[in-house]
């Protein structure tokens, strides 16, 4: 009977550890939740997304903001030489930054690297509609999202808050570890099955299963970051509801989008059903920081569609 090559052997074996090891750091951590909180805790108010995936650890957080800073410094520079960079007295980066102001404080519930970060606010001309914060705090609005979806300060809180939130909550990071993980399970169902006499058909289908799973876990992302930005806001005294018109103008502007199970981002449907669904937690948030009670506070009203109640 002919033996298995020992490059072969090492090549499962190494496939099985990474698998296995991505079980057990998907598993629950028992030390630590989001906020700095015991896992055994209860949050006293607001939204409760529990703590962050161990799986980011595989990826240093000091690594990763390093170089999201690098691509940042980049970014600000292409943009300034093709003059894209709003200056500092730009009036709608100044709305920006004086919304981050509010926002930020609130960031160290959900990480505790949030106080050492550097945090910088920079508006890039562009018809997109798109905003980011990159770990380490580096947030960048395009001004189409603004002046296309013509944002409140409260949507653009809305906005800010969930991408800020990405950023607490180590979304990217994890991203990166779990894409380190995909791949080599991938190489390791690709040699089984050859040596099973399959071809490569184990690496295409491990392939292809896996960026499904990477699909579904950026939704997942999605969801988190929707509301523990909608906390970070109502904290910040911006109304929540928001978020409603948001996904109303969102997708008012985003016709023809992928189906739901495709998509990197769950359907404006589904995220306006979860934000009015964590509405019973943030409402009461707002209301204490505009010194009202939740009884009291009026209808949503924006410049599209009917206000939220």
């Amino acid at each position: 009977m002919p033996t298995m090559p020992s490059t072969v052997l090492r090549a499962i074996a190494s496939s099985a550890s990474i698998a296995a090891l991505a079980l057990a750091l998907a598993a629950p951590a028992g030390a630590q939740s989001a906020g700095g909180r015991s896992s055994g805790a209860a949050p006293t108010d607001g939204v409760n997304v529990g703590e962050r995936s161990r799986v980011a650890q595989l990826v240093p957080a000091e690594q990763l903001e390093r170089s999201a800073a690098k691509q940042y410094d980049q970014l600000l520079r292409e943009a300034a030489a093709q003059h894209a960079l709003a200056p500092p007295d730009h009036p709608q980066l100044q709305r920006l930054r004086r919304i981050a102001q509010r926002l930020i404080p609130y960031a160290p519930r959900f990480n505790e690297r949030a106080p050492h970060w550097k945090w910088e606010v920079n508006l890039i001309g562009s018809k997109q509609i798109n905003a980011f914060c990159m770990p380490g705090g580096k947030i960048a609005f395009f001004s189409g999202i603004i002046d296309t979806l013509k944002l409140t300060d409260d949507e653009i809180a809305t906005v800010m808050g969930h991408e800020i939130a990405h950023a607490l909550r180590e979304h990217g990071r994890e991203r990166a570890a779990k894409s380190t993980i995909a791949q080599g399970v991938t190489i390791g169902a690709s040699v089984l099955s050859q040596l099973m006499g399959y071809g490569d058909l184990g690496g295409q289908l491990a392939s292809a299963g896996a960026q499904l799973t990477m699909l579904s876990f950026s939704r997942g992302d999605e969801t988190e970051a929707d509301i523990v930005g909608m906390d970070l806001a109502a904290r910040a005294g911006f109304d929540p509801r928001a978020g409603v018109v948001l996904w109303e103008k969102m997708s008012a502007a985003s016709k023809g989008q992928p189906p739901q199970w495709l998509s990197t981002h769950p359907s404006n449907a589904t995220r306006i059903t979860e934000i009015r669904r964590n509405l019973d937690r943030t409402l009461p948030l707002y209301a204490r920081a505009t010194g009202r009670s939740v009884d009291s506070l009026p209808p949503y009203r924006s410049n599209f569609g009917e206000p939220v109640r």
